[in-house]
């Protein structure tokens, strides 16, 4: 094989999904074989297994560990698109949702053309912008006492000027999801316009709210929205994210994308997390409940958090010294919270996760002592 993107059969044509070297089934099924009779010398990776590993980590795996992984992720992309209810064809996988962003950028953000970032969100849509040397066009959100929602008016002026809108919902770190009905305004506002932004819906909470924007991808070819394993699966160290939208939109990020970020033992956990999502669910209701006791006690104590439907709260402390000199407080304490820096819009306040009941009330304890 080349060293290069595969030819037929690898090749993505205008329906099939990218790869980098066809897997092992694949040849198998063009040729009349098994699988297990294709031998890969086209890779230069080790004839043998690792053996210093535990069994447990050692797989099985198909292919194995010494050989790289199937760049098509059929079985993550299979049961992704399962668990989203949509065609393989419209997902596209990456090593934890900010790859996947980081594929819009690669994309969608030429240089000198601009980004939409309805502030106060997710700082890497900042980053992401300015790497690929684009603008950064900053649209104040609403204000705390209207749930930090998106300013519809002021997002539509500078559609326009725009490759890219970055949305967040629900958003991080103010905890409140967008209603339907705006994120849905935004999205058709863009696609009416001569030459339409990316829309990029980041649901990385999606699981909490129950809100999504993936059933418009039909009516929106515009529109990407995406997902992760970190929150509600409980799997940030394993790195696997999620594009998911119209074809024409996954083959764009298809192009750039790297053809084995994601290793295959994550690939495997991912794929076995999709298919058995109970575990999520469970995780997500017990997170939820114990968000309500801990923003119950913390109000107790002076501490007011802001609404939020994620695993996480938002709370002012009052002005920016005075978030600092809590921050400090609870980091003697070994508790790390979210700080936000004098320029930032949600500067005096703090985030902090929602974690178990034992390590939330270390939380409170250190906040009675401040």
């Amino acid at each position: 094989m080349s060293d290069g993107p595969a030819a037929s059969p690898g090749a993505p044509g205008p329906s099939q999904v990218y790869t980098w070297e066809p897997s092992n089934a694949a040849i198998a099924a063009r040729y009349g074989l098994r699988p297990t009779d294709i031998l890969r010398f086209d890779t230069n990776t080790s004839p043998v297994a690792p053996d210093f590993l535990p069994a447990t980590l050692r797989g099985p795996f198909d292919p194995s560990l010494n050989e790289y992984p199937d760049s098509s992720y059929a079985e993550l992309t299979g049961a992704a698109s399962a668990y989203f209810g949509v065609h393989a064809s419209e997902v596209v996988v990456g090593a934890g949702a900010d790859e996947v962003l980081d594929l819009v950028a690669k994309a969608f953000l030429p240089a000198g053309s601009a980004g939409l970032v309805p502030v106060p969100t997710y700082a890497m849509y900042g980053v992401l912008t300015t790497q690929r040397a684009a603008r950064v066009v900053p649209v104040p959100r609403l204000g705390a006492g209207q749930g930090f929602a998106l300013d519809l008016a002021a997002i539509a002026v500078r559609l326009p000027d725009v490759a890219v809108v970055w949305l967040c919902s629900p958003n991080n770190p103010t905890g409140a999801e967008d209603t339907e009905a705006d994120l849905e305004a935004v999205i058709s506002a863009a696609s009416e316009l001569p030459q339409p932004p990316l829309v990029v819906v980041d649901e990385a909470y999606f699981e909490f709210s129950g809100g999504t924007v993936i059933p418009l991808r039909e009516r929106y070819p515009n529109l990407l929205a995406v997902r992760t394993m970190s929150k509600a699966f409980a799997l940030s160290g394993v790195r696997v994210g999620f594009g998911i939208g119209a074809r024409s939109v996954i083959e764009r990020l298809e192009r750039v994308r790297p053809p084995g970020s994601i290793s295959t033992v994550s690939a495997r956990i991912a794929a076995q997390a999709l298919a058995a999502p109970d575990y999520a669910r469970a995780n997500v209701a017990a997170l939820s409940q114990e968000r309500e006791w801990l923003a119950g006690r913390l109000g107790e104590v002076g501490w007011m958090p802001a609404p939020s439907v994620t695993n996480f709260l938002l709370m002012r402390i009052g002005d920016h010294e005075a978030a600092e000199r809590a921050a400090d407080h609870l980091l003697h304490t070994g508790i790390v919270p979210r700080t936000f820096g004098p320029a930032n819009p949600l500067r005096g306040h703090l985030r902090l996760t929602v974690r178990s009941r034992p390590e939330n009330e270390r939380l409170l304890e250190a906040v009675r002592r401040l």
